[in-house]
């Protein structure tokens, strides 16, 4: 019976952090939403802070997989197909993950949505594309995601990332 109890102590602790408000976190949910040549972009992330950490390169270490935000993985639904850098993309919702690096990113479009990183399997990439890491006008405290024209832009700390996107 003692060894039941630990497990039991577990599941009660998963489960009070499972009904959380997501508003509350120390990295709120977000969105970024619009449209490039007709086609419906819908980006649902978590954006965590610096708080005076070094975050990129730092608590995100360059060379590893990143689920691009915080708490669960982000998510980017296309309502019809895509070039990503001239790469053909279906229709569909992809889990959106990213290998931060000093002077490029890899943008990893993978089917499986999941908490974090911790499920990710390169064998369910669909597609990856290579860009090149830019500075910000000024310091970016909280991670934002944003469709611009005919881009979605990321911007956090001095670094600002993008990949083209044409329906």
């Amino acid at each position: 019976m003692k060894r039941f109890i630990p497990i039991i102590l577990l599941a009660l602790v998963a489960a009070a952090g499972f009904g959380q408000d997501k508003g509350k976190r120390p990295s709120p949910p977000a969105s970024a939403e619009g449209t490039i040549d007709g086609v419906k972009i819908k980006i649902d992330y978590s954006s965590p802070s610096a708080k005076g950490r070094k975050m990129l390169g730092g608590k995100e270490p360059f060379g590893t997989v990143w689920r691009t935000g915080a708490n669960e993985t982000t998510s980017i639904e296309f309502s019809g197909p895509v070039k990503i850098e001239g790469k053909d993309l279906a229709a569909g919702k992809y889990a959106l993950f990213t290998i931060p690096g000093e002077n490029e990113w890899v943008i990893i479009f993978n089917k499986t949505i999941a908490w974090g990183p911790y499920s990710y399997k390169k064998e369910e990439d669909v597609l990856r594309v290579t860009v090149k890491p830019g500075k910000t006008d000024s310091f970016v405290e909280t991670f934002l995601i944003a469709v611009d024209k005919d881009q979605v832009t990321m911007k956090w700390e001095n670094t600002q990332v993008a990949f083209k996107v044409k329906g």
